[in-house]
């Protein structure tokens, strides 16, 4: 079964009656709240991220909002019928004759029946990639990446016509990229809406085209980009870089292009959040009697007291020594847990001095004397005696 969706007015926290300037007041203030790169890693900030700028597309949008307020989420379905299919309309009797389905569906959608194909439209969304170091995820950086995207033609300026040229309205649709093509059947006539085949739906004729884009508009080019990486951003995040795409058509807006980070693994130090974790080797004599230790920290060394007696698995905080936070709010803490390195190589002599240590500890039994330590013993007792 779908999720039932929330009302939208109740998601944006106005009333149905709300003024546009009261409907982008809500907007703007729930979209700084829950904007995903304020609340990195936070699922439920990310649905209301979306919920939020679902409701906004629809309710300030008027056509949008009056289907919405006589049908709800179902009157901006595009799929959406409200008559429940044109089969039933039989039952009110009479002849229908010429009906124009763009004026039908108006009348149910508050005159949204028709709309032109050749309105301004924004350009495509444009995805890159960079990878950077764990310290410059860390610390924020500059990146520059090349990209390939559809640019408004410098000759023309994204007319498509030839210098000292303009385009001619289409005659047939009259410029508003639509024609009315009808169909009948069963005793009645149908007027839907389809591209004009003139002027492909554009709603102009290029006569003479520009000879740059060819009568696109746009033309394609490499461009480098500079990119600056937030202070504290983690792997798999993107950064959104407005205007940074593709060109609008008809004069829309340009795309956005979307750069996704990957940060390289470090061989010491892995990451938690905002907290940097690191394992720290100390040999057992530094373990049991304390030693001052060199800490290495995305800042640099810096140095640390150990504790007499300190155990293998202990973990101590260095703080303010972790990631920023990408919100820039302050910095998390490093977390250094020590490992007590047990020696696998011993000569006789470190070998003896341990098992000496172990008597003395109590933990092994004083060794019997060697047959060799017998004789020495019996001969130093002869040269006392003479």
């Amino acid at each position: 079964m779908p999720e039932q969706k929330r009302d939208y007015y109740e998601v944006l926290g106005v009333s149905k009656g709300a003024s546009d300037d009261e409907l982008k007041k809500a907007y703007r203030k729930l979209a700084k709240q829950y904007h995903p790169d304020l609340n990195p890693g936070d699922k439920t900030a990310e649905t209301r991220f979306k919920e939020v700028n679902e409701a906004y597309e629809v309710l300030s949008d008027k056509e949008k909002r009056s289907r919405y307020d006589q049908f709800g989420h179902a009157g901006i379905d595009p799929n959406f019928n409200p008559g429940g299919g044109f089969g039933g309309f039989g039952g009110f009797g009479g002849d229908f004759g010429d009906i124009d389905l763009g004026d039908l569906l108006g009348s149910f959608f508050g005159g949204g029946g028709r709309q032109s194909r050749n309105g301004p439209r924004k350009g495509d969304n444009l995805r890159a990639n960079v990878t950077i170091s764990f310290e410059e995820a860390a610390f924020g950086c500059e990146k520059e990446i090349s990209l390939n995207r559809n640019e408004s033609c410098e000759d023309c300026r994204g007319t498509g016509c030839a210098p000292g040229t303009t385009a001619e309205v289409c005659p047939q649709c009259r410029g508003t990229g639509q024609v009315r093509v009808q169909r009948g059947g069963g005793g009645m006539i149908f007027s839907t809406q389809a591209p004009c085949d003139k002027c492909h739906g554009t709603g102009k004729i290029i006569h003479s085209p520009c000879g740059t884009c060819h009568g696109s508009g746009s033309t394609r080019r490499q461009r480098r980009i500079t990119v600056k990486i937030p202070a504290g951003i983690n792997d798999g995040q993107a950064i959104s870089l407005r205007g940074q795409g593709g060109s609008g058509t008809n004069g829309g807006p340009a795309g956005d292009l979307i750069v996704g980070v990957t940060v390289r693994p470090h061989a010491k130090f892995r990451r938690d959040g905002t907290s940097v974790l690191l394992e720290q080797p100390v040999t057992f004599l530094q373990a049991v009697l304390g030693a001052e230790l060199t800490i290495d920290t995305i800042d640099g060394p810096v140095k640390y007291d150990l504790p007499e007696g300190t155990q293998t698995g202990t973990t101590f905080r260095l703080r303010g020594k972790g990631i920023p936070s990408l919100n820039g709010r302050g910095r998390g803490d490093q977390y250094v847990t020590v490992k007590v390195q047990v020696p696998t190589r011993l000569s006789q002599h470190q070998k003896d001095a341990l098992r000496a240590y172990g008597q003395a500890m109590g933990e092994l039994e004083e060794a019997a004397p060697t047959p060799a330590e017998n004789i020495k013993s019996f001969f130093d007792k002869k040269k006392k005696k003479k």
